[in-house]
């Protein structure tokens, strides 16, 4: 009956965590564990982040992590925030998404009170086993179809990081020449041929 209660215990802890826990996803591959914590500790007290580790795809696909919140309101207000403005967390284009954490989400789920499971290997003359073919068929082309959409969105948000590097270049190139003109006093010259009166400050 004791470890039925603590069984019992442990579950409800675990389902107070995955309350106040956030999924993001979008995140750099260079973001870190100081990083995530910096750019959400505005929202709250970050306990923990855990990220999710990527054992097929790319290296340089966006990630993911888990962000354990101080309190479960802590953890609506960034899901909250995200959904209405952009949010962007270490130089990535693409603004993180934020969503409720889920209990098939963490690894170290405990087991379900009273829960059981069962395996089993289907013989090809199982009624199962035609069902079981087809459902091993569809992982695999949805694990196909994934990996194409990937790779486009890395291509993508590649063409968007080069697009705002460009921008930014660009933006500080026209804040250069117009120091330039203040300080040679071009911009004074130009002021008196047009007759445009410019303020010293």
């Amino acid at each position: 009956m004791e470890a039925s209660d603590d069984a019992e215990a442990e579950y409800a802890a675990f389902k107070q965590k995955v309350k106040k826990t956030v999924y993001i996803d979008n995140l750099s591959p260079l973001a870190t564990d100081a990083v995530v914590k910096t750019a959400l500790g505005q929202f709250g007290n970050v306990l923990n982040v855990q990220f999710i580790p990527n054992y097929i795809g790319p290296s340089n696909m966006p990630a993911a992590a888990l962000v354990e919140m101080e309190n479960e309101r802590q953890a609506m207000k960034i899901i909250e925030e995200t959904a209405d403005f952009p949010f962007m967390i270490s130089g990535m284009p693409r603004p993180v998404r934020a969503l409720p954490a889920e209990m098939e989400m963490f690894d170290e789920r405990p087991r379900r009170p009273g829960r059981t499971i069962q395996c089993q290997w289907l013989e090809e003359k199982d009624p199962d086993f035609e069902v079981a073919q087809e459902i091993k068929y569809l992982v695999k082309k949805h694990a196909t179809e994934a990996s194409h959409l990937l790779k486009q969105q890395l291509a993508e948000e590649e063409k968007l990081h080069n697009k705002h590097g460009e921008t930014l270049k660009a933006n500080h190139k026209k804040y250069e020449l117009i120091d330039r003109v203040l300080a040679d006093g071009s911009a004074r010259k130009l002021g008196n041929c047009y007759n445009i009166k410019l303020q010293d400050n």
